[in-house]
């Protein structure tokens, strides 16, 4: 059933298609358990394992480490050669960081 209000809303009601909103009045229900500990139900879990282990082996935390942490999060150069001579000396830092992290350079 379209809203009453349908025509004050859409510049062309009769040529939109119908939408279906759905309007959430609060929580359903008490919850038993924290939000932290739900999470750590569905870590621990085997599924849950397979998922967050695998978010390891992405390249997120290598783009999340440039720009949030090194603060590397913009080009200052321009040009397609001048800008990846300075992404590779971005991820240069980082590995370099990385090896001295683990301890390669003592």
């Amino acid at each position: 059933m379209p809203c009453g209000l349908r025509a004050k809303c859409l510049r062309t009601p009769e040529k939109t298609q119908t939408r279906q909103v759905c309007f959430f009045r609060g929580k359903a229900g008490p919850q038993t358990m924290s939000t932290s500990e739900r999470m750590k139900q569905a870590i621990d879990s085997e599924r849950g394992r397979q998922l967050y282990g695998g978010r390891f082996a992405t390249v997120e935390p290598v783009f999340g480490n440039i720009r949030h942490n090194k603060r590397l999060n913009r080009f200052t150069l321009r040009g397609q050669k001048k800008v990846n001579g300075q992404w590779k000396l971005f991820c240069l830092v980082h590995n370099i960081e990385k090896l001295a992290h683990h301890g390669y350079g003592q």
